[in-house]
């Protein structure tokens, strides 16, 4: 099961400070929901471990997370694919903008996501507002740490 969401949220900070938060590894272990390990690799991505709900089904999911297409301090991909087990898999990337706007940055991004096994018989409305959520609550958490 495919799905394609996009978003965008207004942060006070300039864009630098968004784009050096984007690159933080413990700032985004603390914005990615479940998460419980986020490991810098000596090849610049990460190892990574999070625990997510989705309806009925619960897992642990152990992956890998990358940063590619890195245009300082305008964008990047950041791609993430995970093995759940009995669960299934769940792969995914986001494209993440930076413009300067209203004083501060504009943070536009498009998610595209990959769910097989168990979790894609939960069928697409309660994935894609699993998902949604997921999103809504990184970039809470996010706008939240760029502008302590």
């Amino acid at each position: 099961m495919a799905l394609e969401m996009t978003g965008e949220f207004q942060l006070s900070a300039p864009r630098e400070a968004v784009w050096e938060k984007l690159n933080d590894s413990g700032v985004l272990k603390a914005c990615i929901p479940g998460c419980e390990e986020l490991e810098k690799l000596a090849d610049g991505g990460f190892r990574a471990s999070a625990r997510m709900k989705v309806g009925p089904v619960s897992a642990r999911f152990k992956g890998r997370v990358s940063l590619s297409d890195l245009n300082p301090p305008q964008s990047y991909r950041i791609t993430g694919e995970g093995e759940g087990g009995v669960a299934g898999f769940a792969k995914g990337s986001a494209l993440v903008t930076l413009t300067e706007a209203g004083g501060g940055t504009q943070l536009r991004y498009t998610v595209e996501a990959q769910i097989g096994g168990k979790l894609a018989q939960l069928g697409q409305r309660l994935i894609s507002g699993t998902v949604k959520k997921l999103a809504d609550e990184f970039f809470t958490k996010f706008a939240s740490a760029v502008e302590s």
